[in-house]
């Protein structure tokens, strides 16, 4: 039965949790403004503690890799590869949009005869990271950057409800889903595909993994004069 650290903070919000194979064990979240750095190492310390554990009595470390916040994936993934080399346990990764897809599902959340899940994880302005996926948890395309405008998606929106839920969900309001369910992903939701991994020995390399960013991180010069 293996026990698993989730680590997901990749929006917003900061959360992570423990799980083996019956559930999950313990989790901790917060959303207060840009803590991730200083919560995510605690709330693994914390948790352990809770359930008397050390980070070697786990088997896995399992860390969002996005797309998402820049600032919040490199945490989460630094903080992941830090317990896997210091317990020397292996590394799990699991892409946001897949995350809110199993919320989604494991939460009751899909409209009544849903065809199709999007979740949409906030990009800037009008712009998404996104792809499209069953009722079943499957995906069906690769996660890209789209910009929201009327007629986006219109073949998948014809071919019945749709579900769309991430922390870009409101405004995708434009669109013609059943439902929109604004909400960031949350790492109890990772359990499922992280012990899919997990009995598939589908590890990263801790020393090379990187997250999905799908865009290049661009530094910016502030206009204000210090001065």
């Amino acid at each position: 039965m293996p026990r698993i650290i989730l680590i997901e903070t990749s929006t917003a919000l900061c959360s992570t949790a423990v799980c083996d194979a019956s559930g999950i064990v313990c989790s901790r979240r917060s959303d207060e403004p840009r803590a991730h750095a200083s919560k995510t190492a605690v709330f693994v310390q914390e948790m352990l503690a809770e359930c008397g554990w050390k980070v070697s009595d786990c088997d896995a470390v399992c860390v969002s890799k996005g797309p998402g916040s820049y600032t919040g994936l490199r945490v989460g993934v630094s903080t992941a590869k830090g317990l896997c080399f210091g317990a020397d346990i292996p590394l799990l990764a699991v892409s946001t949009p897949e995350i809110l897809v199993r919320q989604a599902i494991e939460g009751g959340n899909l409209p009544e005869g849903c065809t199709a899940i999007m979740p949409v994880i906030d990009a800037r302005r009008m712009e998404v990271y996104t792809a499209l996926f069953g009722p079943d948890g499957n995906q069906h395309g690769e996660i890209a950057p789209v910009i929201i405008e009327e007629g986006s998606f219109a073949s998948a929106f014809d071919e019945g409800p749709v579900l769309i839920i991430g922390d870009a969900a409101d405004k995708c309001r434009i669109l013609p889903a059943a439902a929109f369910l604004q909400t960031c992903p949350d790492a109890t939701a990772m359990r499922v595909p992280a012990l899919k991994r997990f009995a598939a020995g589908a590890f990263e390399d801790p020393a090379y993994f990187e997250p999905l960013y799908i865009k290049q991180f661009v530094a910016t010069v502030s206009r204000k004069k210090l001065f």
